[in-house]
């Protein structure tokens, strides 16, 4: 799931389906108020890994369930620190544009969810999650009738082809590649480099389109995870008829049941009611509110301000992807009244201290830094233990199997680091005092407040920091380019669904450092490429053992990356919004469910 701001997630568990196969808390003072039991805790996260089933057609057929009480009309009003990274569904893979996606995008299959959080994955513009045959090789899909889009174009299996095939265009440099490569290998780009655009498509042997309504993925392998890959928002619908190449990541065309009204970049978005949805074709979202009123402008400490006081538009609004402002933590979790209007969980998350590999080559100097990182600190800066909890390795609490033990660093014991060590490191690898180092930031408050921390704790081991602020919505981007000139940088990572693959495969496979890939430390160490390709083809039981000796590997004889902390969330909403609730396939608000209680 890409990263945190992060690219998008799912907190969810592994997927049992017939034929196949998103910690303690630390001790310490915190900005956060109320009891050590209010905050979420390991065992919230393991709830959060209740198994994923496979929908059929009765699963998938909609109207979705109502939500009770609610009522129809009005606006919501959305807070945002920036703009949305893209919108164009084949460059969406990080949160913000992920929620976003369930508004105005559809696709092949989506995760239905109940008010428990369990999740099922069910047919989206498909009569069903998927029939799988050749031992899951095969997966076939029938598309249901009446699916238009906002343009009433009807939507047919030439769209879906040309969805997956533009995938494989220079146009598109920043969302998921699973089904892409899963088609036609790592180098997928080879086998249609200007994707659908000059009239080539992919083979009938891999992607075959029968019919109208038919479409079918034939893979050499058994891929049981596709209807939970095909659910990502990377993988939303693109009419051929509408696709405007990079313009479309602009000004896209909806299939969900909103349409963009009114984009002012960088400022605002107006969404409005699509009159092409059809309630009866989704068995996912609703069209409650008249539509949505998105302001890109709002700092995170201005959000958490004006939803606290819950005045004029605010009681309208909620926070879209951001959190309660860690400064006024307390004002929000000690008001009875104002605690009443947050939801929280444990998200997929795991941030990391990534470092590029190709100029941090000493691993004692990297495992010098991991030591000295002022971990408990960097959760401080975000919340508290409403935010987060210290991290011993890269795999998150949602994951299956996660070990609570694994701290190979010693940060469960030392959360605010070891820097004695880490000097006694950096003397063994004759480091200069004084040798310049670049760590690049997010422009957001939690990523300034984290850099006061980083570079403090640096300083003190005598590296001279050099700070690179960078804007939140090209972020990923920025530090997603094989020469970008930074040494290091905080990136977030969760599971897109509930296994270790879909976070060592895209973040530490060597065959995937590319710009524009996720694999932001450049690792290319032949062990841990061969126990990737080896847990891939492995049953579950015995991947999850390959997983873990891989991810062993990664953390302790390479260390690419140093974990930081497990991500929490808690945010905040107007007193007028109903059918709020935390989700548990997004990690956000529910933003399938809202209404206004008094339109």
């Amino acid at each position: 799931m890409k990263p945190i701001r992060t690219r998008t997630a799912r907190a969810i568990a592994v997927a049992i389906v017939a034929g196949s196969l998103t910690l303690t808390a630390c001790s310490g003072s915190d900005n956060g108020g109320g009891k050590e039991s209010d905050a979420k805790s390991q065992k919230d996260a393991a709830e959060q890994q209740d198994p994923v089933v496979y929908g059929d057609a009765a699963a998938s057929t909609g109207p979705a369930k109502d939500v009770a009480g609610a009522k129809p009309g009005g606006f919501i009003n959305v807070y945002m620190q920036s703009d949305l990274s893209h919108m164009d569904p084949g460059q969406i893979y990080v949160s913000d544009a992920g929620q976003f996606s369930n508004l105005i995008h559809r696709g092949l299959t989506n995760y239905q969810e109940d008010a428990e959080g369990n999740l099922t994955v069910v047919g989206d513009i498909a009569t069903d999650a998927g029939q799988s045959s050749e031992g899951g090789k095969v997966w076939t899909y029938k598309l249901k009738d009446g699916i238009k889009d906002e343009d009433g174009n009807p939507i047919t299996s030439a769209d879906v082809r040309h969805t997956i095939e533009r995938l494989y265009s220079k146009v598109i440099f920043d969302g998921p590649t699973f089904v892409q490569s899963w088609l036609s290998g790592n180098d997928y780009r080879k086998a249609l480099p200007d994707g659908p655009y000059k009239g080539k498509h992919l083979p009938d042997t891999v992607l075959e389109t029968p019919d109208d309504k038919t479409v079918v993925f034939k893979f050499n392998q058994p891929r049981p995870d596709l209807p939970q890959a095909l659910a990502m928002a990377g993988y939303s619908i693109v009419p051929a008829k509408q696709d405007t190449k990079a313009k479309y990541d602009k000004a896209p065309a909806a299939l969900g049941p909103y349409k963009i009204a009114e984009y002012k970049p960088g400022k605002s978005m107006k969404l409005v009611k699509n009159d092409q949805w059809d309630p009866k074709t989704d068995a996912v979202r609703h069209q409650y509110v008249d539509g949505w009123n998105f302001s890109s402008t709002v700092s995170q400490p201005s959000q958490t301000k004006r939803l606290i006081s819950d005045q004029g538009e605010a009681k309208n609004a909620i926070q879209f992807t951001d959190s309660v402002d860690p400064a006024q933590m307390a004002d929000v979790v000690t008001n009875a009244e104002t605690k009443k209007r947050t939801i929280a969980g444990y998200q997929p998350y795991v941030w990391q201290l990534t470092f590029n590999l190709d100029r941090i080559k000493d691993k004692k100097v990297r495992d010098a830094i991991t030591y000295a990182i002022p971990n408990q600190s960097m959760v401080q800066a975000d919340g508290g233990r409403y935010g987060g909890e210290v991290a011993g390795g890269l795999l998150a609490p949602t994951l299956p199997g996660f070990d609570a033990t694994y701290d190979p660093f010693g940060k469960l014991k030392k959360p605010n680091g070891d820097p004695e060590k880490a000097k006694e490191l950096l003397k063994e690898a004759g480091f200069k005092e004084g040798t310049k180092i670049t760590y690049a930031y997010s422009n957001t408050p939690r990523g300034q407040a984290q850099q006061v921390i980083l570079k403090d704790a640096l300083e003190k081991l005598g590296f001279d920091v050099q700070s690179k602020e960078i804007d939140r919505a090209s972020f990923y981007e920025q530090v997603g380019k094989l020469n970008n000139p930074y040494d290091l940088y905080m990136t977030g990572w969760g599971q897109d669904w509930p296994s270790p693959s879909t976070v060592i495969t895209p973040v530490y496979d060597g065959e995937l450092v590319a710009d524009g890939a996720s694999n932001y430390s450049h690792i290319n160490d032949k062990q841990v490429n061969e126990l990737i390709q080896k847990a891939l083809t492995q049953e579950p039981e015995e991947a999850a053992k390959t997983w873990e000796q891989a991810h062993h590997r990664i953390v302790e004889e390479i260390n690419p990356a140093a974990p930081v902390y497990y991500s929490k969330q808690l945010q905040l909403y107007g007193s007028n919004i109903g059918g709020a609730r935390y989700s548990t396939e997004s990690s956000y608000i529910n933003i399938t469910d809202l209404y206004l209680k008094q339109p």
